[in-house]
């Protein structure tokens, strides 16, 4: 499972690694969903026995704020900013209704739909699309919010996340970044805290189950009202239980959704795992085989989208050899006709030349 040695960086415990992933496949789709770490896995089927027998579930709120504060220092945010769903469309919702009437919100043609529909869902706010590559430049006075994706899920490419900090700044607007395609392998610490909004699926790049999602609200937790907010989101969500919550949680746990238990105990281990390997080394591993892979195109003479510093790559028109490479047992999506595979931390330089052999042939 050795990389190529052209990024340098912390180099990935390889054998860790084996021992928590097994793929049964040639897996390149984790942009569509992670492959789920053998220790999730299990923990999350003990729960499940013990929910059958009629166990405590005690323990598993605990996995709540256990994953809570994994994702917090992988994101380099203090715990206090973190919530947990499991849903990024509902916090683009909480953002949206937040804003006033005749608000502009800037976003990226073609970006994902749970990033920006509650946007246009308001029929008051005025929503502004231009290329990604021109986003920043676009901000103008005027603009409330830009909302953009880290890595965009068609091809990705990777926004220029510092240009668009200081763009919104100059301007008094705030940004909101989708980090769905992003953390796991993304510095996402270093650019996080200088968000004023991070949703977040675990899914993906971070291998969790699904059901689990995260927030990184703002510092002025006052500036968005907890509209989805139930018991789990008071101050002593116990003694939240009946009539309206008098008093909410003083950190972000007031846009809390209550949580899918069984994906936040799957999601407690997925992340200290994550950790554990290090989002540095996953990076330098990932991109290195998305390089491969990249090369091995230009080879057989086909261009990938653009896309530097991503372990995302999108091949136009390959798209329609998805089935056969499925047949062949090589799992990749196609997405708008396009070929796009996704290459995480339990994928070797051998699946990447299997892959270039079956477009070969």
């Amino acid at each position: 499972m050795e990389t190529s040695g052209e990024h340098h960086g912390p180099v990935l415990d390889l054998e860790l690694v084996r021992a928590q992933y097994t793929p049964a496949t040639t897996y390149l789709n984790t942009a569509s969903s992670g492959l789920l770490p053998g220790r999730a896995a299990d923990a999350v089927r003990d729960a499940v026995t013990a929910m059958a027998q009629g166990g405590p579930i005690d323990s598993l709120f605990t996995d709540v704020e256990e994953a809570r504060a994994a994702f917090a220092r992988i994101a380099g945010v203090p715990v206090g900013r973190v919530a947990t769903g499991a849903s990024v469309a509902v916090y683009t919702g909480l953002i949206a209704a937040s804003l006033p009437e005749g608000a502009e919100v800037l976003t990226a043609e073609g970006e994902f739909s749970s990033t920006i529909n509650p946007f246009h869902v308001r029929r008051d706010l005025k929503v502004r699309i231009v290329p990604l590559d021109a986003l920043a430049e676009s901000v103008r006075p005027g603009t409330a919010l830009v909302a953009v994706s880290a890595a965009q899920s068609a091809d990705g490419r990777v926004a220029d996340l510092a240009a668009l900090r200081t763009a919104t700044r100059d301007h008094d607007a705030r940004l909101y970044v989708d980090a769905s395609q992003a953390a796991g392998w993304f510095p996402l610490a270093e650019h996080a805290a200088a968000a004023d909004y991070v949703s977040s699926v675990a899914f993906k790049w971070l291998t969790c189950p699904r059901g689990a999602a995260f927030f990184v609200g703002p510092e002025d937790l006052e500036s968005l009202d907890p509209v989805f907010g139930g018991w789990v989101a008071g101050e002593r969500p116990w003694d939240s239980c009946y009539g309206p919550v008098t008093e909410l949680a003083r950190s972000a746990r007031r846009f809390d959704e209550t949580p899918g238990l069984l994906s936040y105990t799957g999601a407690r281990h997925s992340l200290a795992l994550i950790e554990e390997l290090g989002p540095d080394a996953i990076r330098a591993h990932d991109l290195a085989l998305a390089d491969r892979f990249r090369d091995g195109l230009a080879a057989l003479g086909h261009e990938p989208v653009p896309a530097p510093g991503s372990p995302i790559v999108s091949v136009p028109g390959l798209g329609v050899r998805q089935s056969a490479l499925h047949e062949l047992g090589i799992e990749l999506s196609d997405r708008a006709g396009n070929l796009r595979a996704s290459f995480h931390l339990y994928n070797t330089v051998a699946d990447v030349d299997r892959l270039l052999d079956a477009l070969t042939g």
